[in-house]
């Protein structure tokens, strides 16, 4: 019989945040209150990713660190990919090395093609290999109007989102074999629309068309593309992008009554990157606090 006093309870997540703003993009995570949840207290890795190697844009901080840390656990080394968030980025690598797993920060911006090549070589050279791309890097700027997004609001956004995306897989194509798998951080927002995320929402349409698209590609090679929808998630980029009230207020809208934290990712892109899911191709799987999502 098993025996009650064994079971683990699920963690309490909190419901709402302290009013607070950073003044710049993409966000510092030690900045935040409370700290998002990168590691879950009761996740259970089960070396489902033993030696591979990953490649995690935006791999510093929010979704991408949560990410890493569980790649680490599950046996991976990470190759984590930043912007300027050198905080951010040297404690995610402490806490994977922490797991005995070895860790390659590379800073630079993801929307140079000749950064994504040199970010992937150096990955190469380093780490030995590559099974598994993670584009999740992504950058938002709300405006309440569609003729207050400049062209160069545009331009940066795209860039940023897609061109990125492209630039990044692109690089990596050639390192992969059959069993790599690619995985794109999408949004809920690629269905449900944001009245004050015009750009940023078009962005994560087009992800999820490239990774329907991608999956189709290359699903001949034996390389599975598919990709996370995630709804409201406390990450760095909501202080660095909302004022403080939407902040306080951020995620209470969803059927669970508050937003995600980065931990309650994690487990999915671990199942997407493994063979667990070696059935799933052009999917995307939707995190997102139970929100019903058509189409």
């Amino acid at each position: 019989m098993p025996n009650p006093s064994n079971k683990v309870s699920s963690p309490q997540r909190p419901t709402s945040f302290p009013p607070q703003h950073q003044n710049q993009q993409p966000g510092i995570e030690q900045q935040m209150k409370p700290l998002p949840e990168a590691v879950s207290p009761i996740y259970q890795p089960a070396k489902k990713l033993q030696d591979k190697v990953a490649v995690i844009s935006g791999g510093d901080s929010g979704i991408g660190r949560a990410v890493a840390l569980a790649f680490a656990k599950e046996g991976a080394h990470v190759a984590v990919i930043y912007l300027n968030e050198e905080i951010d980025a040297q404690e995610t690598k402490k806490q994977i090395e922490a797991e005995g797993r070895n860790c390659l920060l590379i800073g630079g911006d993801i929307g140079d093609p000749v950064f994504c090549q040199k970010a992937v070589d150096q990955t190469i050279h380093t780490l030995g290999r590559l099974d598994t791309v993670i584009n999740n890097a992504a950058e938002q700027h709300p405006q309440n109007k569609l003729e207050q997004i400049t062209p160069e609001q545009l331009e940066r956004t795209f860039r940023t989102n897609v061109y990125g995306m492209f630039f990044l897989t692109a690089a990596a194509l050639p390192h992969l074999t059959a069993g790599s798998t690619i995985i794109n951080t999408t949004s809920i927002t690629a269905y449900h629309g944001s009245p004050t995320l015009l750009d940023y929402s078009s962005t994560k349409g087009a992800q999820v068309a490239f990774t329907r698209s991608l999956a189709l590609n290359l699903i001949g090679q034996g390389i599975r593309v598919n990709a996370v929808a995630p709804g409201p998630i406390w990450t760095p980029l909501i202080p660095s992008t909302m004022d403080e009230q939407k902040v306080a207020n951020f995620g209470s809208d969803t059927p669970m009554k508050r937003a995600g934290q980065p931990s309650e990712l994690a487990p999915a892109y671990v199942y997407l990157a493994s063979e667990d899911s070696s059935y799933m191709a052009g999917q995307v799987l939707h995190v997102n606090g139970g929100v019903i999502i058509n189409g």
